[in-house]
């Protein structure tokens, strides 16, 4: 059983999921990523816990739910599309929705977010573990790193020139690399921060 499969959404919800995370075609930030961030929650839940588990699982599996390379508004528009099928196929459950949009909308910060930023949040520390999670792959093993890696760069071919891609993707690396903390949690920062900052070293002194 899958971590989505926990998850137990109505299956029409589960179709219209899946069908989200396929269009268009993707090479990283496909179904297998928010399955991948689901372990992290539920690795998470069986430590620390959660304030709102279920809004942090549903947060994780919409994430990505839309993704276009390139574009500014993945985020607004995954939030959107979790808050549209929570009403639709789960109005009854209990689901905080907003909650659910705004830990979304929070990827948009990746890179950006600092813990002090989450002060204001209702339940920080599921801010900042939530955020963590989905950047784990940071602090994965080599080979799991470098699939992401290739991954990000088959996304962007075609969509800007490789030269102009290798260029703001190291930028971006580098600038993970030179924050004082990665991970924005205690512990995820313990358990990831040293793997992550050798895997983030050996790609931007890779030549792409």
């Amino acid at each position: 059983m899958t971590p989505l499969d926990r998850l137990r959404l109505p299956a029409p919800m589960r179709a219209a999921l899946e069908a989200a995370h396929c269009e268009p075609p993707r090479a990283y930030h496909t179904l297998g990523h928010a399955q991948a961030v689901l372990l992290e929650v539920e690795a998470v839940a069986a430590g620390p816990g959660w304030t709102r588990p279920r809004e942090v699982a549903l947060a994780a599996a919409y994430h990505d739910a839309v993704y276009v390379p390139g574009a500014r508004d993945n985020e607004a528009r995954s939030a959107t599309l979790a808050r549209a099928h929570i009403a639709q196929w789960m109005p009854d459950a209990g689901i905080d929705a907003d909650r659910v949009a705004q830990l979304v909308g929070y990827t948009a910060l990746h890179g950006r977010i600092t813990a002090a930023d989450l002060e204001a949040d209702p339940a920080p520390e599921d801010a900042m573990r939530f955020l963590d999670c989905d950047m784990a792959v940071l602090g994965a093993p080599p080979a799991v790193f470098d699939a992401y890696h290739r991954g990000i760069a088959a996304e962007y071919r075609g969509v800007v020139p490789a030269w102009l891609f290798a260029i703001n993707r190291r930028r971006f690396l580098k600038a993970l690399l030179a924050r004082e903390r990665i991970f924005l949690s205690d512990d995820m920062h313990a358990r990831l921060d040293a793997q992550a900052r050798i895997n983030l070293r050996r790609a931007v002194t890779h030549k792409q």
